[in-house]
């Protein structure tokens, strides 16, 4: 079985430049694949929560998560319209995600909190660099994750609630 593997469509019409595109493309594939890697880490965090107050962070957790893999099918999408190839197969997310590897087995109601809260505290920082560097280069990937950071904001501080 033969496959052909490009790293550009052959669209005519660019939307930015190529040396631009690519910045842009690279910036938004750095946090695909954590945003992919973060789904997965919420959905571990999600099976495995136990404690007093295990339904409402379990709940809880699969809202993050939809707005996490809307998010990240956001990004790839955006890629592929700026004609780049979107990568978030298992083996990319392995080798480049930048977020703490969540741990094994069942996990307290208190600490998965904090872990959580960690994850997307990181995931927010990420996704905030490249708004910072996207605002020169490209103003509708910029918006983008605008809209995505302040959505896991919002999440973020929903986690934090239940830490005070």
């Amino acid at each position: 079985m033969s496959t052909t593997t490009t790293t550009k469509t052959p669209f005519k019409r660019e939307i930015l430049e190529d040396e631009t595109n690519q910045e842009v493309t690279s910036l938004l594939q750095h946090n695909l694949t954590d945003l992919i890697d973060l789904a997965l880490l919420m959905k571990q965090a999600h099976w495995n929560v136990v404690g007093q107050n295990f339904r409402s962070i379990h709940l809880q957790l699969d809202e993050i998560i939809e707005t996490v893999r809307a998010g990240s099918d956001e990004v790839a999408e955006r890629i592929v319209t700026l004609g780049g190839p979107a990568d978030g197969r298992s083996s990319t997310v392995v080798a480049e995600s930048e977020l703490e590897e969540y741990p094994g087995g069942f996990v307290k109601v208190s600490e998965t909190i904090a872990k959580v809260a960690d994850a997307l505290k990181q995931m927010i920082d990420s996704l905030r660099s490249a708004i910072e560097k996207l605002g020169e280069l490209d103003a509708i990937s910029e918006d983008m994750l605008i809209a995505l950071s302040g959505e896991l904001e919002k999440h973020l501080w929903m986690l934090q609630a239940q830490e005070v």
